[in-house]
């Protein structure tokens, strides 16, 4: 999609910095914290405003309340019910994903009717293009929803195991509050340039990825027969790729199980070598808001350096669960934030 390629997000630095300062901003300090739903609330701000520009503060709440359902929707069940049975969860559900369409329906017409459409995501797919000319209005509004919540869902899974890494490698935190420090005091003056210029911060989030990346299980559908390694896999099969596994392979990674953000600050750790990084998928099906989230992360994860020490509370046990349902979490987790000096 045109409004995520990463030449678009490039463009709109200054949109995002913004709210990744003020959630850093906002992080209460010397006290316990459990730092996933502010961290959730600060990315899907950040998404929703990305997606719908002025029209944000109208569909945020329905976003959220998508996500929730979302959430209702996958929690394990005893019972595996057949897809078409209509449980409470998938009538909540489809009552989410309603409320959401029947507010952004009106805003599509209006953008349409008065011509203004927006430089947003949502003006972008407002706009015929060359090879599918004009959307109809139906599919504009079976799509976004979907956008709209991935924005902030997995960023947020992922952003709650770069803050864990903060607080256990204070070296590393700390040479990234040194790139952050040269960032622009008004975080509206942030550009592709000072993004591209946070190299090891950007390190250390892939690296993060690297070792815990959100989708931990990716499907994918064989278009024709194939051979791969010793095994052939027929046309139609389904094929289970698992990134965290890949990603450990010693045949890629030297120390694979070990944390070591510098080794993608050379070619031999390129992301773009295929095989090596998975987090984002590969290929023609990979995430085509990847641009979009790794700078919403390396900008809330400099900022946040920036500002504070995180640690995690006293104590032999870690502050939270790992749930691997749907996607790698940190449930419960819980940070202290102290200001630098």
């Amino acid at each position: 999609m045109r409004g995520l390629r990463p030449q678009a997000v490039a463009a709109r630095i200054g949109e995002i910095a913004p709210r990744a300062a003020r959630f850093a901003d906002q992080c209460p300090t010397g006290q316990d914290v459990e730092i996933l739903p502010p961290v959730r609330h600060a990315l899907a701000e950040i998404g929703v405003r990305y997606l719908f520009s002025e029209d944000a503060p109208t569909l945020l709440p329905f976003a959220s309340q998508l996500f929730l359902a979302r959430e209702v929707l996958v929690r394990p069940s005893r019972w595996a019910w057949p897809r078409w049975i209509p449980t409470p969860a998938r009538r909540f559900r489809t009552r989410q994903q309603v409320a959401f369409t029947n507010a952004l329906r009106p805003i599509v017409r209006r953008r349409r009717s008065s011509g203004r459409l927006g430089d947003d995501m949502l003006g972008q797919m407002l706009r015929p293009s060359s090879r599918y000319g004009l959307l109809p209005e139906e599919a504009i509004l079976d799509t976004l929803p979907g956008i709209t919540v991935a924005t902030f869902e997995t960023p947020s899974r992922a952003a709650g195991w770069i803050l864990l890494y903060l607080a256990r490698h204070p070296q590393a935190a700390g040479r990234v509050a040194a790139e952050a420090a040269l960032l622009p005091a008004d975080p509206a003056a942030t550009t592709s340039a000072h993004l591209d210029s946070l190299q090891y911060t950007q390190a250390l989030v892939r690296e993060v990825l690297r070792l815990h990346p959100p989708s931990w299980l990716l499907t994918r559908r064989a278009a024709r027969q194939t051979q791969l390694a010793d095994y052939t896999i027929d046309a139609g099969s389904t094929v289970l790729v698992c990134p965290y596994t890949a990603q450990r392979d010693a045949r890629e990674h030297s120390e694979p199980d070990q944390f070591q953000p510098e080794r993608w600050l050379d070619d031999s750790g390129s992301p773009a070598k295929p095989g090596v990084f998975l987090s984002f998928g590969t290929g023609p099906h990979g995430c085509e808001g990847a641009a979009l989230a790794m700078a919403m992360l390396t900008l809330l994860t400099a900022q946040t350096a920036r500002r504070y020490h995180l640690s995690e509370p006293p104590g032999p046990e870690p502050s939270y669960q790992v749930t691997t349902f749907e996607g790698l979490a940190t449930v419960g987790l819980r940070l202290r934030a102290t200001l630098r000096s």
